[in-house]
C-alpha cells in the first residue's frame, strides 16, 4: 500500500523525488534506519556543502559527472561511481557541466560508527567504482518503495534493505583496482587453504612467508585488506569454529579437542574459548549438545 510519502521537488538547481522518513522510537534505538532517500537531476551547475550531521550517506551517480570533496581530497565522479561517507565530516559535492543524476540514501543506526570504522579499516574509500552497479540499483529501488509505503513492518524491512546495501558496499568498495589481480587472489586462496588444512598445527607468519615465497609484511597487509582480520585472528576464528563443532557433535574430551584444534592445553583452551564465546567449552557443550 502506498501513502504518498514520495514527493517531487522542483528547486532552483535540481529536480528531485525524495522521501523524508521518520522512524519509530524502536527503529531509532535498535535498527539501522533511513533518514532520507531520493533521486535528483541537476538542472544547473551547483555545489552542496554539509557537515556535523549524524548520518551516513550513500550516493550512486546514475548519469553525468561531478566531484566529491571529503577530508580535503577531491574525487572525480562519473556514471557508475558510488560514494559512502560519514556526514559528521565536512563534505561537498558538485556537478560538472555534464549535469548529473544522483540516487542517494541518508541513514543511521547506533552501530553505524563501528560499521564505518570497520569499512575504513579494511580499505574502504569515500568514492569507489563497483564492478557492477545493478545490485545497488535493485537495493535502492527496494528501499525507496518500502520508505514510500504504509507497510506496518517497514522499519524492519528498511533495516533489512540497509544491511543488504552495506553488504554490497563492503563487497564492492575495497579499492578493487589495486587488489583484484589474479596473482594476489591466487596467493591468498592457497594460504587460506593451507590454514584450513593445518589449523591443528603451530603456524607462524615466517613459515607462511617462506612456504609461499611472499614477503611477510606484504602478506600481512593484503590478508587484512581482503578478510578484515589478521592471519592470527583468522586462524583463531577457524580453530574456535572447529572446536565448537567437536564439542557439539562428538564425545571427545575437552582436553583432546583443545589439542586437536590447535588451541593447546586445557587451561589455555578454556581461557581462549571463553574470551571468544563468553562461556568455557564445557558450558558450551552442556548448552548446545542436548
Amino acid at each position: 500500500m502506498k501513502n504518498n510519502d514520495s514527493k517531487y521537488f522542483s528547486q532552483k538547481y535540481v529536480d528531485s523525488r525524495r522521501v523524508l522518513y521518520t522512524p519509530s522510537a524502536f527503529a531509532r534505538e535498535s535498527l539501522i534506519h533511513v533518514q532520507e532517500i531520493g533521486e535528483l537531476q541537476a538542472i544547473k551547475q551547483h555545489i552542496s556543502r554539509r557537515e556535523g550531521m549524524e548520518s551516513y550517506l550513500f550516493i550512486e551517480v546514475v548519469s553525468g559527472e561531478g566531484s566529491l570533496t571529503y577530508h580535503g581530497t577531491e574525487y572525480k565522479l562519473r556514471a557508475g561511481d558510488c560514494v559512502f561517507i560519514d556526514c559528521k565530516t565536512l563534505y561537498s559535492h558538485e556537478t560538472s557541466d555534464s549535469l548529473w543524476c544522483l540516487r542517494w540514501v541518508h541513514f543511521y543506526g547506533e552501530n553505524m560508527p563501528k560499521i564505518y570504522e570497520k569499512y575504513v579499516d579494511r580499505g574502504g574509500r569515500p568514492a569507489f567504482r563497483p564492478e557492477s552497479i545493478s545490485g545497488f540499483d535493485r537495493v535502492w529501488a527496494k528501499l525507496f518503495e518500502i520508505a514510500s509505503s504504509s507497510d506496518y513492518i517497514r522499519d524492519m524491512r528498511i533495516n533489512e534493505g540497509l544491511n543488504e546495501l552495506l553488504t554490497l558496499i563492503m563487497e564492492e568498495s575495497w579499492c578493487l583496482d589495486e587488489r583484484s589481480s589474479a596473482n594476489k587472489r591466487k596467493d591468498l586462496a592457497q594460504i587460506v587453504d593451507y590454514l584450513r588444512e593445518h589449523y591443528s598445527q603451530k603456524i607462524t607468519l615466517d613459515e607462511l612467508a617462506d612456504r609461499f615465497f611472499i614477503n611477510k609484511f606484504y602478506l600481512t597487509r593484503i590478508f587484512k585488506e581482503q578478510f578484515g582480520l589478521s592471519i592470527n585472528q583468522y586462524l583463531l576464528q577457524y580453530r574456535i569454529t572447529k572446536a565448537k563443532q567437536a564439542l557439539r557433535f562428538s564425545d571427545d574430551s575437552v582436553e583432546n579437542i583443545g589439542y586437536a584444534c590447535g588451541l593447546g592445553a586445557p587451561y589455555y583452551f578454556s581461557r581462549v574459548f571463553k574470551k571468544v564465546e563468553g562461556i568455557p567449552p564445557g558450558e558450551f557443550r552442556k548448552r548446545w549438545q542436548g
